[in-house]
């Protein structure tokens, strides 16, 4: 907008307080529907049917949770508590009271109470070697070192530029081992496919062999043409069944003597 324009109307540009529905190809925040399904967060406007949920698991009865024969009940126990009769029971012994120990004369010092009572000098004592004395590494005069006065380290002094010869360099010079110089395949050629067109290739592929079944096949010796009845008019056919029945035990008569 050029400085000349003029102004229409109160709107002017101004960054947004936050997003708007402009800025998103979606809907985006602006769809924001509270959801018809389940008891948390329902829409309102939405009619909600009854939920129920599934109790917990009562824990299992076990064989010995009840008293059992060994529950004995007390004789003077009732149904509404106990009968009422005095019980007495007989208390230990106590101990006897020991006298008190008054101290005796003996056991005061009224000689160390002059220094309470009355005034008496300062007096001062020596005081023995700590603990710690021979681990305390104090500095001797020797752990001190002071700058040098001459060359370039000097703090107080104007230094003076100094030069130092370099060593010798190992590379160019007489004593060089030309023999550990990278010969031609130390380097790595690009493959021309990289940064120029690349030409078609071709390859053979492997040789194929046809499909075929290695299932076991019957020969002709394996059927039986003439054992086939089904196919024409055969006539009835009958046996004779047996005279007793296979399960009935043999007579076992004594041979005679």
């Amino acid at each position: 907008m050029s400085p000349v324009d003029v102004w229409v109307g109160s709107w002017r540009p101004h960054r947004p307080r936050g997003p708007i529905a402009a800025m998103y190809n979606s809907p985006g925040p602006t769809y924001a529907l509270p959801g018809a399904t389940g008891m948390n967060n329902h829409d309102p406007r939405m009619l909600k049917g009854p939920a129920f949920s599934f109790g917990t698991r009562h824990r299992e009865f076990q064989s010995n949770c009840s008293p059992g024969p060994g529950y004995l009940v007390p004789s003077n126990i009732t149904r509404v508590g106990l009968d009422g009769t005095p019980a007495y029971s007989v208390y230990g012994r106590r101990r006897d009271i020991k006298p008190f120990q008054t101290p005796g004369p003996g056991s005061y010092s009224p000689e160390n109470a002059a220094k309470t009572t009355f005034h008496s000098a300062p007096a001062f004592s020596l005081s023995a070697r700590t603990k710690l004395f021979r681990n305390d590494q104090t500095p001797g005069p020797a752990a001190y070192m002071l700058p040098p006065v001459i060359g370039p380290k000097v703090v107080d002094k104007t230094a003076a530029p100094n030069i130092s010869l370099s060593g010798r360099s190992a590379i160019g010079s007489f004593h060089e081992d030309l023999r550990k110089t990278p010969g031609p395949g130390t380097y790595h050629v690009v493959n021309s496919c990289v940064y120029k067109h690349k030409a078609p290739q071709y390859s053979i592929t492997g040789r194929n062999l046809m499909p075929g079944d290695t299932t076991m096949k019957p020969g002709p010796g394996a059927h039986h043409p003439e054992m086939v009845a089904f196919t024409g008019i055969k006539a009835p056919s009958f046996s004779f069944g047996i005279r007793h029945s296979e399960y009935i035990a043999p007579i076992i008569v004594d041979a005679a003597d």
